[in-house]
């Protein structure tokens, strides 16, 4: 069974509240036009929920990995899209808080108290995802700066946040032992921002290439030191999948399941309920299991990082677990819901297929499922 603490149950009652009250009212707009919901940063903002992980000194409240896990999820259930803000920006602050030094934080830290400041994960390059080792991006040491120069794509939140978590290759070393990770401030000279990606789904969450040109980042931006950033992705990002695509799509398994739960009770074919129905029955019946397997699954996964007595061998792979258990199960449900609507499940008008396109999504980003299994494998068979 899983056991939340009071202040976690706490959190969820309040978010879940928010989710139904201001979300989901705005869940279909939302994807329709496919623009950021501005007044939605707002209210999380000023619900805390963008400076979840800053220590309580500077306005936060010290969030562990299954307090995240709860707020993504209850969001996710009725807007992933939205979520996602949430997501990448105590992405940047996780990293910082965990690896980044005490000067660094007396720096960033009151800037991210407000409430107000969005912040994205900048990994991902155009000839290189899966092979994030591989990745091309520069940073060349010039004075007091480094000048970063090459292209980012698929950022989430691109080109609506104010702070970047960047990777970028420092110096000499083959692979992985040449990259660093920077903070880099929205506005700087040589900065600019591309291509805004055109989505199945996800939408309202803007994924944008980022175009550093000679930008130049002040070295007290670099976080662990040069050529710490692997480590820094592997220990920290690697981890942050629990709380990111693992509880989005968790969330976004529960609305639907709840969504066709409550239509087959309601549709009347043949004289009565669809519900009553033993095909229908079924079908739901393997929707909440494989809803609740995948919940325990992410929360005892979250709950492995919290208590940090197990080494990160054991944590990654369980991580890998969820992540791709959980992100398959959404899109099992979401298809399974489309098809208890019949007809109406594939028009608009309902949210059971929108809910399918944000599925699909969550199996490619934050790493590929593919990538989650090699992950889990190569654990399982004792190989690096």
């Amino acid at each position: 069974m899983i056991h939340f603490t009071e202040d976690q149950r706490m959190i969820q009652q309040m978010v879940r509240k928010l989710a139904k009250e201001k979300v989901a009212p705005r869940a279909a707009e939302i994807d329709e036009t496919d623009e950021f919901p501005w007044d939605l940063a707002k209210v999380f903002g000023e619900n805390g929920l963008l400076n979840l992980v800053l220590p309580e000194e500077y306005g936060g409240v010290n969030a562990d990995n299954t307090t995240l896990c709860i707020v993504i999820e209850e969001l996710s259930k009725v807007s992933p899209a939205s979520s996602l803000m949430v997501f990448t920006t105590q992405a940047l602050t996780n990293v910082l808080i965990r690896g980044g030094s005490e000067e660094q934080k007396k720096i960033f830290c009151p800037k991210f108290a407000s409430g107000d400041k969005i912040c994205a994960f900048v990994l991902t390059e155009p000839n290189y995802g899966s092979d994030a080792a591989s990745l091309q991006t520069k940073a060349v040491p010039d004075g007091d700066d480094y000048v970063m120069t090459g292209n980012k794509t698929f950022i989430t939140t691109g080109e609506v946040a104010d702070f970047y978590l960047v990777f970028a290759r420092t110096g000499p070393g083959e692979r992985a032992k040449g990259i660093s990770a920077f903070i880099v401030e929205k506005g700087i000279p040589g900065f600019t921002f591309g291509k805004k990606e055109k989505k199945m789904g996800l939408r309202g969450s803007p994924t944008v290439e980022l175009i550093f040109e000679d930008a130049r980042i002040p070295k007290k931006n670099l976080l662990g030191g040069e050529g710490g950033g692997w480590n820094i992705l592997t220990q920290y990002g690697n981890l942050m999948r629990i709380w990111g695509a693992a509880s989005v799509s968790l969330g976004i398994a529960e609305g639907a399941l709840e969504y066709a739960a409550g239509y087959a009770k309601e549709r009347v074919q043949f004289g009565k309920p669809i519900a009553t129905f033993q095909a229908i029955q079924f079908m739901l019946a393997d929707m909440a299991m494989l809803t609740e397997a995948a919940r325990s699954l992410n929360y005892r996964a979250s709950g492995m990082i919290d208590k940090g007595t197990e080494p990160f061998s054991k944590i990654e792979p369980m991580v890998s677990m969820a992540k791709c258990f959980t992100t398959d199960t959404a899109m099992k449900v979401t298809t399974d819901a489309v098809q208890i609507l019949g007809g109406y499940g594939y028009t608009k008008d309902y949210p059971v297929e929108r809910m399918m396109r944000d599925a699909k999504g969550v199996q490619i980003f934050d790493g590929t499922n593919q990538i989650q299994r090699m992950i889990i494998s190569r654990s399982l068979l004792g190989k690096s």
